[in-house]
């Protein structure tokens, strides 16, 4: 169970960061609650999953879903690049979270 708290920890904080851009553009009560509900999920479901998966393992996991996802989105949703160089990276990203979870 807790690798799905982890994922959606991870979720939430791409809801989060995407809302911070809906924030900065809308300025409007529903881009707040979103931004705010999107980042305390997030450490909630963070905070589950670390109840019985190591801390690191845990927080690069999320981070790593957070900024794959954040820039997935960013690319997808609001006209980013999608430069191979970024693909790359994000390619990167993924065999480190990977690696990690085989190591642990």
């Amino acid at each position: 169970m807790e690798w799905i708290f982890l994922i959606f920890s991870g979720c939430f904080e791409v809801i989060g960061v995407d809302s911070m851009n809906r924030v900065k553009k809308y300025k409007n009560i529903q881009s707040y609650i979103r931004l705010f509900a999107g980042f305390i999920l997030s450490f909630i479901f963070l905070s589950l999953a670390m109840k019985a998966l190591p801390m690191g393992l845990s927080y690069a996991i999320w981070t790593g879903i957070g900024t794959v996802g954040g820039t997935l989105v960013g690319m997808i949703f609001h006209g980013e690049s999608m430069d191979f160089k970024r693909i790359l990276c994000i390619g990167m990203i993924l065999i480190g979270v990977i690696g990690l979870k085989l190591t642990t």
